[in-house]
């Protein structure tokens, strides 16, 4: 449905030249679903959301997509200690080997071997990671808020939403919408026919043939 007056996102000029590559349609068809064995057009038209115009800034969705996806990670860090729990002091020079620290002591071929460096054997890794490090990433509420507008008004152009493997070459629109009845429906069954006489079911088989089992012991994890 439209969007209320008030309520677009963010403030743009939206000029031709920035919309030569998001929908210019002004108006989508609502079509029915819910007898017979396919679809059918209504008489009924609804005017496209401005959204749907705004300008495609792949560059400020991939930015923020990034930066979120950081706000989920969890710290992490090796032990402090790992690698450094050796009596090892270096041998000097005048002995024509390297000037690592060797570990002390005799009797046991780990006598004299390097220690403590990370190019060691048993030894501390190059600096060590800290559960300090700035993991999450603020981002400015606006290229948010333009990132969904980009998003949305991306989702509208048939060419790109192909490229990104959706099977939509059998759906008669794109945006493809559908009359609002269809909030009605509870049973999975019903939204699977649904979706097969909008011929827009191979997408959902496609989204089901991509699901893979791990092999080993993954596949209870």
């Amino acid at each position: 449905r439209p969007l209320r007056p008030g309520t677009f996102l963010f403030s743009l000029s939206l000029n031709a030249h920035t919309m030569s590559t998001a929908a210019a349609r002004p108006s989508v068809t609502v079509y029915r679903a819910f007898k017979g064995t396919t679809y059918s057009a209504t008489k009924k038209t609804v005017p496209l959301p401005a959204v749907f115009v705004a300008p495609i800034r792949t560059d400020i969705v991939h930015f923020v997509h990034t930066n979120m996806a950081k706000n989920k990670r969890q710290p992490y860090a090796v032990n402090k200690d790992a690698g450094m729990q050796h009596s090892a002091e270096s041998w000097g020079t005048g002995r024509a080997v390297a000037r690592i620290p060797r570990v002390s002591g005799g009797g046991t071929i780990r006598a004299g071997q390097g220690a403590f460096g990370n190019m060691c054997r048993k030894g501390r890794m190059f600096a060590p990671t800290k559960i300090w490090r700035r993991w999450h990433r603020k981002i400015n509420l606006n290229q948010k808020r333009y990132a969904v507008a980009s998003a949305l008004a991306a989702s509208a152009v048939p060419s790109l939403v192909l490229a990104r493997g959706h099977r939509i070459n059998r759906i008669p629109e794109v945006p493809l919408v559908v009359q609002s009845r269809i909030e009605s429906v509870k049973k999975t069954k019903d939204a699977i026919k649904i979706l097969q006489r909008l011929r827009a079911f191979g997408d959902v088989q496609r989204v089901d043939h991509s699901r893979k089992t791990r092999s080993g012991s993954g596949k209870y994890r």
